[in-house]
């Protein structure tokens, strides 16, 4: 025994001594009472190491929940930087929407004061055309007097019309160093969104890294369990057996082979995704209309035993790639968002009349508690939260928290 474990040597030779005494019993049968003690004192020892291995479990699986809840925050933190980097990245499309009308209205007013440009210099030359003569001058050269007034109010709407124009100009001027400051404000603050978006870049692949590594750890604890459980199961079903065929000098019976995993094969691939065709329509008559909430392939049908000989599937499990948009597949109200055990990243839609959808081991939340969404929205991106191998979507639809099978209410093409 190694460490408090009992190695291969230890469980192997008591029971391959016991086999032999089994295999004899076939032909003939001799065994006095203190060999059966023996035996039975063998079989003993064997299960008092069990006993420890089984010790060890619980400790490996308190690791395991330790490691799970690192696991969470991991996955939490991944979230919100994804929902952050999200933003940013709307919030830059929006700034280079406002710098794109910014540089139009420069061009708008650049045109405007080319055309005051133009009226100035037009009655600039009818100012000299006029000759710029003085009142007096006007009013000795003039034999007409009403072609006197007429001048006189004609110098002044020139006067003041080219006031104007000055005071326009400048007016427009002003506008246009406004705007060549809002429009330097405006790129300095892209550059620093720009920098700050790549800042997020980086920190999200140190967590995903870090998440990596978590995960890892998570999987070998995770196979290291079963592969404990699995073996204890079956040891102790072999001491079971001999014990009965010794008390009984019963003649050997093989060993029932172990039951085959159910395979992960495809049972349905999904192209099409949810779109707002059916707003306003109640959910329940939307039974077989009803799309898949991301492009992939359906590997778990709803009802199926897991893999793991654990309970049955209560929704589908549809293998899709790494950041991926999930879609509302209806309309409805976002009443969960956030990380459960087992389900990873979770988002949950109530759709009124009962019924729900779940969507878990997401990479990123997209949406909030209390958010309304229409079908075909995208609320969440793909991922493998929740301890999950394989990226993909966990999906479930329920009525009054009980599930029912989603492929029966949707149309695959």
């Amino acid at each position: 025994m190694v460490n408090g474990r009992l190695t291969q040597q230890h469980l192997t030779t008591p029971l391959v001594w016991l086999i032999t005494l089994c295999l004899l019993s076939t032909t003939h049968w001799s065994f006095s009472a203190d060999k059966i003690g023996a035996a039975k004192k063998d079989i003993s020892g064997i299960q008092k190491q069990i006993n420890k291995i089984k010790k060890k479990l619980n400790k490996t699986k308190k690791q395991q929940h330790d490691v799970t809840d690192a696991l969470k925050k991991s996955e939490t933190a991944i979230s919100h930087a994804n929902k952050t980097l999200h933003k940013i990245k709307q919030d830059q499309k929006k700034n280079k929407s406002n710098l794109s009308k910014l540089k139009k209205q420069s061009l708008t007013i650049s045109q405007r004061l080319s055309s005051q440009q133009e009226e100035l210099n037009k009655l600039l030359y009818r100012r000299y055309a006029l000759g710029n003569q003085s009142y007096t001058r006007l009013i000795l050269q003039s034999q007409n007097p009403s072609r006197i007034s007429r001048d006189l109010k004609y110098q002044s709407y020139i006067a003041k019309a080219h006031t104007r124009l000055i005071n326009g100009m400048q007016s427009n001027l002003n506008k246009i160093k406004k705007l060549d400051t809002k429009t330097t404000k405006t790129l300095q603050r892209v550059a620093e969104l720009k920098e700050k978006k790549e800042g997020e870049r980086k920190a999200l692949q140190k967590q995903k890294s870090e998440k990596a590594l978590v995960l890892k750890k998570l999987s070998k604890e995770i196979s290291a369990q079963r592969g404990e459980i699995s073996k204890l199961k079956r040891d102790e079903k072999r001491l079971s057996r001999l014990v009965v065929k010794l008390s009984k000098r019963a003649k050997k019976k093989t060993p029932n082979e172990p039951k085959k995993k159910l395979s992960s094969k495809v049972v349905a691939r999904n192209q099409q995704t949810p779109d707002n065709r059916d707003a306003g329509k109640k959910f329940s008559s939307l039974k077989g209309k009803l799309k898949l909430p991301v492009k992939g392939e359906v590997t778990n049908r709803f009802g199926r035993k897991r893999q793991d000989g654990g309970i049955s599937w209560k929704g589908l499990f549809i293998r899709a790639k790494e950041g991926a948009s999930v879609k509302s597949v209806a309309s409805g109200k976002v009443v969960f968002a956030e990380w459960m055990r087992g389900f990873g990243n979770l988002i949950i839609v109530d759709h009124g009349g009962g019924y729900m959808s779940l969507y878990g081991n997401n990479q990123t939340i997209l949406k909030n508690i209390g958010e309304d969404v229409s079908g075909g929205d995208t609320i969440a991106a793909v991922g493998n939260t929740g301890g999950n191998k394989s990226n993909g979507l966990y999906y479930e639809l329920r009525k009054k928290s009980i599930p029912f099978d989603p492929l029966k209410w949707s149309s695959l093409r």
